[in-house]
Order: C-alpha cells, then structure tokens, then sequence
C-alpha cells in the first residue's frame, strides 16, 4: 500500500561508497523501490565511476547524485568552506570529540579524509534533510555518523560483508550503540553484529531479487552431460576477481574434473586478480576452456544466466576476516533456475540447502569441489530438479518487494 502524505519523512541522505557500481545492483534498486514507495532520496557518493557501463535500474533513479572530494587536496576550496561553516553547526564538537578518539586508534590518512568529507557533507545537505542513511559500515558510517554529529541529525546503517568482517570490534560496537538502527542482509551477519549492540537495534533485511526484471526461466538443455566435446557443459560464474571468491581454488578444481568430462567455463566480473587467473588457468592448461568477460551490464549477464547449465562460486573467508554475506548472483541465478554450486560460508546455507535446492562443499576444499563438479557436469536431469528447487525458495524467501516493504517500514 502506498504511504500516506502524513508519513513521508523530510529528505533521507544516502551515502555511498561509489555510485553507480555493476556490483553493487541490490543497492541501486533498493533506492529505486524506496523512492517507487514515497520516500525523497538523495546520493551522496565518496568515489567517482569506475565502470563503463551502468545497469538499466540506475537509468530509472531519479535522486540528485553528489559527489564528495574523493581527496581533499582535489577541491581544497571546498573543503576549506565545509570546515569553516561546520564552525556554526550544533554538533561541531560533539562530532570533532568522536572523530579525534577514533583518530588516536587509526591514525590513518583515511581517517582525515573522512572527517573532511563529512564536513563538506553536512554543509551541502539541504535544510530539508531529516536524516543521513550509510551503506556499508566501515568508511561510509564513519562519514556518516561525522556529518550527522555535526548537524545534530539521526543516522543509519546497512550493512553487508566486507564493511562487517574486516572493522575492528571497537569501531563497530561504537557505530552500532551511535546509530539509530542497523539492517544487514544475512542472519548471520545479525547474530553477530547483535551480540555487538547494547540497543536492540540489528535487523534482518533481506536483498531480494527484483522478479519483474528477471523473466520465467527457460527450459535447460538436458542434452549436455559432458560426454559430446562439440557440446560441453556450460559453467558460469559471477563475481570480482577478488580473494574472498576462491577463484584460484576454482580452476584448480576445474583442471582436476577428467579429461573425458567436456565443460567450459565463464567469468563475468571485473577485479584486481583478473590478469593472475588467466595466467593461472594457462599454466594449468585450462585457458581455452575459459572465457573471462570482464563486469558487464545487468542485460548480459541475465543472457548468461539463461544459457549456462551449473553456477559455481566458490566463496571463502579470507585471511583478514573478509567474506561473503549472501551473494546477489546466487539469488539471481536461481531465479533462472540455474542449478547453483558453492560453500556452506556466512549467509549462503540460510538460502542453499545441499541436496535440494544446490549444492555446498566445504570452504577451502578443492577436491571436494573438484568431485562435485564433475558429478554435476555429468547429470543433466539432477541440475534441472536443483534449479527448480532454487527458484522455488528464492521466490518464496526473497521477492524483492516484501524485502524492501519492511525496510520503508523501518525508515
């Protein structure tokens, strides 16, 4: 139900790390669904674009974008002008007090950069500015919490994977005990960031998937077992080239399947590690098998979705704590009912029960995922029933708009 006029809030500030990201879907369409559902958006970005292309969602936002010195040094008027009429701001030193204890604990030049930020920020939000929303907890809230101190303006938080696991433990219990109210997209993640906070203020929300976007899914070729080298079986994975996703671990494992099983594997995603995995999988003379298509745009990965027969990431908990919450690509593929190969890390066994709706192996695994996905490859009718269970739970579970209802609900 639409929300009445004596409901809307005044303006809600979101800050972002980057604006517009391809990786970084299930943000542009909550903002999209929120503003579909009354509430006045406006972005407040740290970092420019970086990727070439955009997804169709982030043509329909409508919500000013504003971009803050991604370096102070850049736009030194600016900042100079942020600290200057910070001076007059209710919450100057409240904010400066919080910003100087966090300061003696991280006395990094990021630290400096973000109060700057924040000082630009509360200058340039509107008067009409009800409240600052971050997403991510690590630099994005700490903009955030400086700016809303300085204006004397509530604040909150979504949380989501890196931002959690890689903060120190006294930077996110004082976020949390700040803030008004968290959300964060994995029961895991809750459990853990609640046992953090002394106010009660951890919630659940789910990503979704927006279904309208994602049409019926096609029929599967059952014909591919991968025994008909002019038909191998299509492997497909999305993701940044990053750690955490085990993409090293992959084509090892891909390399270990027997050479009379017939695959071929796809990457989209862009990533720092992308030139090391292709001269991986040429040491390991897999490199014709692989094909690796850099971050695209939302309308070809769906195409890739539609036409490949087993999604396989191979999510890991890195060595700096940095892992997976509940990866979007795996809610999407299923929603394709693409049979989905992964590990049983953080958020992913709240969506894949292995056996019926996916497959799990242990994180770190490398024969184990080397087995299953040879035993994948060569049962056609077994992906089937697997995807279809997945599209059923993802349905079921994480349809976008009830997600995104208890979220305005929240707001």
């Amino acid at each position: 139900m639409a929300p009445t006029e004596s409901h809307q809030p005044g303006q809600v500030a979101f800050v972002l790390k980057g604006y517009p990201r391809l990786s970084e879907t299930f943000i542009a369409q909550e903002i999209h669904s929120l503003m579909n559902l009354g509430m006045d958006i406006a972005i407040y970005s740290l970092r420019h674009p970086t990727d070439a292309s955009t997804h169709p969602v982030h043509d329909e936002i409508t919500a000013s974008v504003n971009y803050l010195p991604e370096y102070l040094h850049q736009e030194p008027l600016r900042v100079l002008k942020g600290l200057f009429c910070s001076l007059a701001k209710p919450g100057l030193y409240k904010a400066l007090s919080i910003w100087w204890k966090d300061l003696k604990r991280d006395s990094s030049r990021s630290r400096v950069r973000r109060l700057g930020q924040a000082m630009v920020l509360a200058t340039e939000l509107p008067a009409n500015t009800s409240s600052i929303h971050a997403h991510f907890m690590h630099t994005p809230a700490s903009v955030t919490r400086y700016a809303a101190h300085v204006l004397d303006l509530p604040w909150t938080c979504s949380a989501h994977a890196k931002d959690i696991w890689t903060s120190p433990e006294w930077e996110l219990r004082e976020k949390l005990n700040d803030c008004e109210w968290l959300t964060t997209c994995t029961a895991a993640n809750t459990e853990y960031l609640a046992a953090l906070s002394d106010k009660n203020n951890v919630f659940l929300n789910y990503h979704g998937v927006d279904l309208a976007r994602f049409p019926p899914a096609p029929n599967r070729n059952l014909e591919r077992d991968g025994t008909n080298p002019e038909q191998p079986v299509q492997l497909l994975s999305v993701g940044r080239a990053v750690s955490k996703k085990g993409y090293f671990a992959l084509l090892d494992a891909l390399s270990g399947i027997a050479p009379e099983r017939h695959w071929a594997f796809t990457h989209i995603g862009g990533g720092e590690l992308l030139g090391e995995l292709k001269n991986h999988a040429q040491k390991l003379g897999i490199k014709n098998r692989c094909q690796w298509l850099g971050a695209q745009p939302q309308q070809l990965v769906l195409q890739h979705y539609r036409e490949a027969d087993l999604f396989v990431l191979n999510s890991k908990i890195d060595d700096n704590g940095d892992r997976d919450g509940l990866p979007n690509v795996i809610v999407e593929a299923q929603s394709q009912s693409l049979a989905v190969l992964s590990t049983n890390i953080s958020g992913i066994p709240e969506l894949i029960k292995s056996g019926e709706n996916g497959i799990l192996v242990e994180q770190n695994d490398t024969d184990a995922l080397s087995s299953a996905l040879s035993s994948l490859i060569s049962q056609p009718e077994y992906r089937k029933n697997l995807g279809q269970a997945g599209n059923r739970k993802v349905r079921s579970l994480l349809d976008k708009d009830t997600n995104i209802q208890q979220l305005y609900e929240q707001f």
